[in-house]
């Protein structure tokens, strides 16, 4: 599907570069079959620089615009001065056009690229100046700025449903972080109340065995240490709401649960964890991201999937192997890229959870709606504590989703 996307967004380029082309053709023949004054071959020089901008609009956008809209005004200014008798060129108008689109849809921020498109508003109504003739320079100036309302009202239309798919993203993550923020706060509360009481056992057991007072100790010494490593871990996440549900975090017994509830009202799952893999081996803010994030994949299954064969999940320590191949194979292959853009390089021991679905047919209505957002709060809650996360088709044809966080 992203082959054909791919090769779409190719032909599509190619066609409005042929148009443009074409348009370009025009004025010169116009050009040459006029017999005016030397001023007129301004207009498919402008048609020239237009080309040109549009070509370069996806790495000099701003830059090609600019130099449009001035050699466009600067050939207006000439041809009036030198009396000559012009309509303002098809290529110029079009490339105008389009830029204009790009620009209310790209250009950071708003106000900027509002001020630009109505420059391009004020170079369009100048070059229908260039008629000499009242009628026909008012008819050319109308049609311009339908022509310009109309790219105007595309482009700003695009904005809105490109800040409307921000907006999502962004409250996504808030929302990720704040869940997060108050798994960590618990664990810390956790691991604080555990210090206390041996703290307290520790006194009482003194008196009476002074020996069981270092193991108390050590035990201190560890709760503390794996609260001050949840704490650094916090650092970066705000928690905003006070009123939340109070649990010291999930287990493997958890998992193992919600995958037997889903089992029971949904597709099969095989649930699988490897050798080594306890909850003394893996930190608690792993453990919870891990629950969350087996909890959501199964959540889409059931969504997106309904239909599907089976399932296959496991949990598995691994040194990054895995997910780095996962991410050469989505350079190399349409359709296989990492979630979050990493491309999982560095070697180091680390705990995988994958979870494959087999046999679901493709739902058009979820094919029309594109991605959601359950993948963003994905990656953003495996990030926050170090890992990768990546998402998509395998050869096979099942759909997985593959975290990795560190041990």
């Amino acid at each position: 599907m992203n082959r054909i996307v791919y090769w779409i967004k190719r032909l599509s380029e190619i066609a409005l570069v042929g148009w443009l082309m074409l348009l370009l053709l025009i004025d010169l023949a116009v050009a040459l079959s006029s017999g005016g004054p030397a001023v007129s071959w301004l207009v498919p020089g402008c048609g020239v620089v237009g080309v040109l901008a549009v070509l370069w609009r996806h790495s000099r956008r701003t830059g090609g615009f600019v130099s449009l809209l001035t050699v466009s005004f600067a050939s207006t200014m000439v041809i009036g001065f030198a009396g000559g008798d012009c309509m303002p060129g098809l290529a110029e108008t079009g490339a105008l056009l389009i830029l204009t689109i790009g620009v209310l849809r790209t250009i950071e921020p708003v106000r900027r690229a509002a001020v630009f498109s109505l420059l391009a508003m004020g170079v369009l109504e100048a070059s229908a100046a260039r008629v000499i003739e009242p009628d026909p320079s008012l008819a050319a100036g109308f049609l311009l700025f339908v022509g310009w309302s109309f790219a105007a009202g595309v482009g700003a239309y695009l904005r809105f449903q490109l800040e409307r798919r921000k907006e999502a993203v962004s409250a996504v993550r808030r929302s990720e972080r704040l869940e997060l923020a108050r798994e960590l706060h618990d664990l810390v509360a956790h691991h604080i109340t555990g210090i206390v009481v041996q703290a307290q056992a520790a006194k009482v057991v003194a008196e009476h065995k002074p020996e069981a007072v270092l193991p108390a100790l050590d035990a201190i010494a560890g709760a503390g240490a794996d609260a001050l490593t949840s704490m650094r871990r916090l650092v970066s996440v705000l928690r905003a709401e006070d009123e939340a549900a109070r649990s010291p975090g999930s287990t493997l017994m958890d998992m193992r649960t919600m995958v037997e509830r889903f089992s029971a009202g949904g597709p099969q799952v095989a649930f699988d964890i490897g050798q080594g893999i306890t909850e003394e081996t893996l930190a608690p803010e792993a453990m919870t991201t891990l629950h969350r994030v087996l909890q959501e994949s199964l959540t889409n299954v059931r969504r997106h999937a309904p239909d599907a064969g089976w399932v296959e999940a496991d949990l598995r320590l691994t040194d990054g192997s895995d997910l780095r191949l996962w991410a050469e194979a989505g350079r190399a292959q349409a359709g296989r890229q990492p979630q979050n853009g990493r491309d999982g390089s560095d070697a180091r021991q680390t705990v995988r959870l994958r979870v494959r679905n087999y046999g679901a047919r493709t739902e058009t209505k979820i094919s029309r709606l594109g991605g959601g957002f359950g993948l963003v709060g994905m990656a953003e809650r495996v990030e926050a504590l170090g890992g990768r996360l990546v998402a998509g088709p395998t050869p096979s044809g099942a759909w997985e989703v593959m975290a990795e966080v560190p041990v």
